[in-house]
């Protein structure tokens, strides 16, 4: 960890997320400074001290270590190229990115830190280890993954659904998805694993975003000043 506060810029900053990023970093010993908050839209130019930016206005930033983006694929590309033409490490839980996004973020690596996550909560992380374990002790199962979360969530499945079935494929399972839309669910993922006669299930239920938010928080702080590398939340946590 870094004893100097680490700077950071907040992309997609009115969204869930990054509000809950905003508070957390006003609280005290947060180790870190929120150099700019960076939206689709703004109105007041300054909010609790903190600079506001509308999109266009990206490249007016001031300087920054690393970005912090919970946005949509379509801001995507832009805090990117921003990140690499700054040297900035990237910090992204962006979810319905298309290949070609993909690939960028894998190419930025080559200059700069980049964490991608569609999960940034210790649980999950430990939960996708389990998952792969399983389907791996578990031949011919078959492999059933169920996700939850609030009417305003636009991907389905969502993108840690779509991690925990790759950690499935990876130990031999074919995963099959299900996705609920309800109310204000933070986030439950369940993955069952079923034979003739039995089934074992595998649950992660997220009560605040706040898990995630300090989680990300945790990743900024430590993927901060690395070298350039495609990095991965179970590394930094």
């Amino acid at each position: 960890m870094t004893t100097t506060p680490v700077r950071l810029l907040i992309h997609g900053a009115t969204g869930r997320m990054g509000q809950a990023l905003l508070r957390l970093c006003r609280e005290p010993g947060a180790g870190c400074e929120v150099v700019a908050a960076v939206a689709r839209q703004v109105g007041t130019r300054v909010v609790d001290g903190v600079p506001q930016f509308a999109a266009a206005e990206l490249a007016g930033v001031p300087a920054f270590d690393v970005a912090i983006d919970f946005s949509l694929p379509e801001g995507f590309d832009a805090i990117l190229a921003l990140c690499r033409d700054r040297g900035a490490a990237l910090v992204s839980g962006t979810t319905g990115l298309s290949a070609a996004q993909v690939a960028q973020l894998d190419a930025a690596s080559a200059a700069i830190p980049v964490v991608w996550a569609s999960n940034f909560s210790l649980g999950v992380a430990v939960l996708h280890e389990l998952v792969e374990r399983a389907s791996r002790l578990l031949p011919g199962w078959d492999c059933d993954i169920v996700e939850a979360h609030h009417t305003r969530k636009l991907d389905a499945p969502s993108g840690t659904a779509l991690t925990l079935g790759a950690a499935a494929q990876a130990g031999g399972a074919q995963p099959h998805y299900a996705s609920i839309r309800a109310g204000d669910i933070v986030g439950e993922h369940l993955v069952q694993f079923a034979a003739a006669g039995e089934r074992i299930e595998l649950v992660h239920r997220a009560s605040s975003r706040d898990v995630f938010a300090r989680g990300a928080l945790h990743v900024a702080a430590r993927l901060h000043g690395r070298n350039a590398g495609h990095y991965r939340v179970a590394e930094l946590l």
